[in-house]
């Protein structure tokens, strides 16, 4: 017997997202169904908004919600457990074989998640994709784990290995920028210097952990960073000052910030160590241009981060205990809440720069 479900339906042809009712089927060896409380809304599903497309798709990667049913070869979790889903495999170490897609037949044609969905209240995943959480976690913030605080964060603590003392210039500050600020100032950075276009936008990051704030429509953001991270006593090859930020966040990916990381990362103090890394959080729409030539002669690394280089099953426990604690406040990172029935008026906000922090659906 299967579960009834609201799911939001990408249609194949562009136009509005639609709200479809469906029943679910049953879950099959690997998989769960989940009745979801909250719903984060990633600018990441804009993307697949806009990209053409020879089916509808599901959309929404992450939430937090309660397992309805179980597969027969699931064991990790079971009905009545509260979870976190995810895109991002849970331990892909231990699989033992790919994740299972959801697939669904709506009204248009067959409709196919990329991993999961999760703009639905109930939702169909493989097991993979979910993590079981202590009953008490708070319900609604919580469901920006799975990808926001999870990209943002994890950039910091897992791709990047920050470490105290270290400088950060995180480019962006939306809900990843925000959760990459967190991860920052819990691995000890100094300074944190957010740069965004908007100055509530930077105004808000100082409640999270910024120490200097940039707004590039107003100053060369990359001049600005390396005035505030002037090395006295250190010099590069070409007897200039070392400056420039230990690490350079893009948690955007526009051509314009995704060309201003590498140039605003540390110089190299020639002989004695390399410069900065410049790493790539928000996920691209064109080609980059890099200076080879700074990159060569100062050391400079530029690399991707691809859900925080995040392993699930270890990185929520933290993440919950640092909500827990009072270091990662979700209730102030959650700026916008929407049914539904909203999920239009939602994504439009979002397109439009009207999200400071992070949205979400309740159902």
């Amino acid at each position: 017997m299967g579960t009834a479900a609201r799911v939001v339906v990408l249609p194949q042809k562009p136009g509005a997202l639609e709200v479809q009712e469906l029943i679910l089927p049953d879950p099959g060896p690997t998989q769960v169904v989940v009745k979801q409380y909250a719903s984060g809304v990633c600018h990441s599903q804009l993307h697949q908004m806009h990209r053409e497309r020879n089916s509808p798709i599901l959309l929404g990667h992450e939430a937090t919600g309660v397992i309805l049913k179980k597969g027969s070869a699931v064991t990790h979790v079971d009905e009545g457990d509260i979870v976190l889903v995810t895109w991002v495999p849970r331990a892909a170490r231990d699989a033992t074989g790919l994740p299972v897609r959801a697939t669904l037949e709506v009204s248009g044609g067959t409709a196919q998640s990329e991993n999961v969905f999760t703009w639905a209240d109930h939702t169909l995943c493989d097991e993979q994709y979910v993590v079981k959480t202590d009953a008490n976690i708070k319900k609604d913030v919580t469901s920006i784990i799975g990808c926001a605080v999870m990209t943002g964060a994890g950039a910091v603590i897992n791709t990047a290995g920050v470490k105290a003392g270290e400088s950060v210039a995180i480019f962006g500050v939306g809900g990843v920028g925000l959760s990459a600020v967190v991860g920052a100032r819990m691995a000890g950075a100094s300074p944190i210097i957010a740069i965004d276009l908007d100055d509530a936008k930077l105004e808000f990051a100082k409640r999270f952990g910024a120490t200097h704030t940039i707004n590039a429509g107003r100053e060369d953001a990359v001049a600005a960073i390396h005035a505030l991270t002037v090395r006295e006593g250190e010099y590069t090859i070409t007897r200039q000052l070392v400056s420039g930020a230990d690490y350079a966040f893009d948690c955007i990916g526009l051509r314009q910030t995704m060309e201003q990381i590498a140039p605003a990362c540390r110089t190299c103090h020639f002989g004695e160590h390399v410069g900065g890394t410049a790493v790539l959080v928000g996920v691209p729409s064109t080609p980059v241009e890099l200076n080879a030539i700074d990159i060569l002669i100062n050391e400079k690394q530029f690399r991707g981060s691809i859900g925080g280089s995040c392993a699930p099953d270890r990185d929520f426990p933290t993440f919950l205990q640092w909500h827990a604690d009072g270091h990662l406040p979700l209730e102030e990172m959650v700026t916008q809440r929407y049914s539904i029935d909203q999920i239009n008026e939602a994504t439009t906000a979002l397109e439009e720069g009207k999200i400071s922090g992070r949205a979400i659906l309740e159902f």
